[in-house]
């Protein structure tokens, strides 16, 4: 089974939008089978709290549901628990590695590195803009999603 863990700031709009997307891609594919996908906060002021409405209501436009998901804190045991543990923009990415201490295996990255335009997914907690960051997810999770069905799923699976 590939772990994914998508990492946000607060976990109410960038990593659950992940998540959820990332769950929805992978359904749409029927490779339900093949992944475990949670998404968790650098830091604790969100720990508890649901999705942003914001988030809530871009993925209930799309037809995914966000219901009981609520806000985690990432732990330094986390990065022994997943495969893939993916930031949202490049401050994400300098908080894990200060939980974690190092990333010997090279499993942190930011979502939009496996795409053709690196770069960070602005947070539409300060922007309000949660299509451009719903279209940043997607791009992303379909991008990571490439990179894994190429580089673990042909092997797994036979293809």
């Amino acid at each position: 089974m590939i772990k994914i863990l998508f990492v946000c700031l607060g976990n109410i709009c960038r990593s659950p939008m992940a998540e959820f997307v990332m769950k929805d891609l992978i359904e749409k594919r029927n490779m339900g089978e093949f992944f475990s996908i949670a998404s968790v906060a650098t830091s604790s002021e969100e720990i508890g709290n649901p999705v942003h409405p914001g988030t809530r209501k871009k993925l209930s436009e799309l037809g995914i549901s966000v219901a009981g998901k609520q806000a985690v804190k990432l732990s330094r045991d986390d990065y022994h628990q997943y495969d893939y543990i993916i930031g949202m923009e490049a401050r994400n990415i300098t908080n894990m590695i200060k939980i974690f201490g190092s990333d010997p295996e090279s499993k942190v990255k930011r979502l939009l590195d496996y795409g053709t335009r690196p770069r960070d997914i602005a947070d539409p907690w300060y922007t309000g803009d949660f299509d451009t960051t719903y279209e940043d997810v997607l791009e992303g999770c379909e991008a990571l999603l490439e990179h894994i069905n190429t580089k673990e799923l042909d092997c797994k699976i036979g293809k």
